[in-house]
């Protein structure tokens, strides 16, 4: 199969095989066109037939479906038409490596595809994204990750975008680690969890799953200041755990005021030996996440789970912002131990128990 098609591609490459193949397909060829032709073996053959019948869609452009997914495609300088259609298939923008090339050749594409990333999407006919690869323009590709985003989060934001796939992402997350900071812990589902800084992203250029992390990753240390490490230092705190309380009260406050003073909470509670009872870590266990815990979700076993366990979970639960960050080191000056939110965010706080049941009662 193999050589078969590379006899077509030869044939294709000749100078010969227009007036070639035209003259034997009239009746009228000479006996060297005709060797020349019926020389290449009979799959090749076959398959010439069905270029010919090919021939009148590849002329004209067929309108593009607007149904398929987004894709972001990167063509690297030197780069052959058949490196390209075989990407494009494996991404499912096409499906056809060999319709793509012949499209290529039979219209004198192959030379003409421009380099640098273009929108594409899935299902396109050969013509189609050739067209786009030749005369569309360039992207810059810009994506944005909110606060409070988890690792899982990202992956699907950047799969829905078309920019890489989620389990690629993931697998990468797993053990990335590209600063000191980046603590190694035993049970840590995420390495690089909280540590891939919500932003607004643009991207010029080749990309992967590799340089979109270190993108976001490197962006975290710059946002890092050295002033929030001196701040760190000074509450006897590493950059780890101020980085996973941080996570914690990003996903706990729902409005601006109350993050220094859930930060403080916190805090109190971890000098104290209190267990931090904070549901977000349980949420961070499960398949999806629930309105209202049940009781034997907070019984869950596992590092994570802060009802089962004192101190902090072994490592971020989401990607904090720089807001979360500074509360955690500029915590508020309180008495509180205790809050509880209602269904529209808004926390309630208490110094004891007894009135922290009674505004679990009245607001839930």
């Amino acid at each position: 199969m193999k050589e078969s098609l590379q006899g077509i591609r030869d044939f294709l490459n000749s100078g010969e095989w227009k007036d070639a193949v035209r003259s034997v397909y009239r009746g009228k060829g000479t006996p060297s066109q005709k060797k020349l032709v019926f020389g290449i073996p009979v799959l090749a053959v076959v398959l010439l037939l069905i270029v010919f019948l090919l021939i009148p869609t590849f002329g004209t452009s067929s309108q593009m479906s607007e149904n398929g997914t987004p894709v972001y495609f990167t063509v690297r300088p030197g780069m052959s038409v058949s490196e390209i259609g075989k990407e494009l298939h494996e991404r499912g923008v096409i499906d056809s490596e060999m319709k793509f090339w012949l499209t290529a050749k039979l219209n004198g594409f192959e030379n003409k595809v421009k380099s640098g990333t273009f929108a594409l999407h899935t299902d396109m006919t050969p013509r189609d994204a050739l067209e786009t690869l030749v005369y569309g323009n360039t992207v810059v590709i810009r994506f944005v990750i909110p606060e409070g985003f988890s690792v899982r989060d990202i992956a699907a934001r950047l799969e829905d975008e078309g920019l890489v796939k989620a389990d690629d992402f993931i697998a990468l997350a797993k053990d990335y680690r590209p600063y000191p900071y980046v603590e190694a812990h035993e049970g840590v589902r995420y390495a690089a969890e909280g540590f891939l800084f919500p932003d607004t992203y643009e991207i010029n250029g080749s990309f992967d799953a590799n340089k979109i992390m270190e993108m976001m990753a490197e962006n975290f240390d710059r946002r890092l200041t050295q002033e929030m490490r001196d701040r760190a230092r000074e509450m006897n705190l590493s950059v780890y755990e101020l980085v996973t309380l941080a996570s914690l009260v990003e996903k706990e406050a729902y409005h601006e005021e109350d993050r220094p003073i859930i930060a403080q909470i916190f805090l109190k509670r971890l000098r104290v030996g209190m267990p931090l009872q904070a549901d977000p870590t349980v949420q961070y266990l499960l398949d999806a996440p629930k309105e209202d815990l049940l009781y034997r979700d907070t019984e869950i076993d596992s590092p994570y789970n802060t009802y089962q366990n004192i101190g902090l979970p072994p490592g971020p639960i989401a990607n904090p912002g720089t807001a979360s960050l500074m509360a955690v080191l500029y915590p508020a000056d309180t008495d509180y131990l205790y809050f509880v939110a209602d269904r529209d965010g808004n926390n309630y706080y208490a110094t004891n128990y007894a009135d922290h049941l009674a505004l679990v009662e009245q607001v839930r």
